[in-house]
């Protein structure tokens, strides 16, 4: 069972990553641009009105729609989507319902989708 603080400190852990000021969600420095690669869910709970942070939800960062594809087929517990969400390579995930290693995995994998290319490398080869 995983929660918001293994999420911040799984993220926080990958180099050159950073958390939002304003909101629960971790970005990654990409040249001058920060890419954001898990981040709360904010659900719609009532039509027309704002979006409702859930903090047992993450939404994290796929490479592709196959592989958001995948997860979605692997556990519909686990792992849904919403009308938001279409067409994006991002899943949503049940925090309860996954292992602390599993959430490691999404994430770090969700980073590399959104880090330069060279620090992958240099993380890859244990020099970052």
């Amino acid at each position: 069972m995983a929660d918001q603080e293994d999420v911040r400190r799984i993220a926080l852990a990958l180099p050159e990553t950073s958390e939002a000021e304003d909101h629960f969600g971790f970005s990654v420095r990409h040249g001058a641009k920060q890419k954001g690669f898990v981040w709360a869910w904010n659900e719609r709970v009532e039509p027309k009105k704002p979006r409702v942070p859930r903090e047992e939800v993450a939404v994290v960062r796929v490479v592709d729609r196959f592989d958001k594809k995948a997860l979605l087929a692997s556990d519909e517990e686990k792992f849904f989507t919403e009308p938001h969400y279409n067409g994006f390579p991002a899943v949503l995930v049940r925090l309860p319902l996954i292992s602390v290693g599993e959430l490691a995995e999404l994430i770090e994998d969700a980073w590399r989708c959104q880090a330069p290319r060279r620090l992958v490398a240099l993380f890859e080869r244990g020099e970052a």
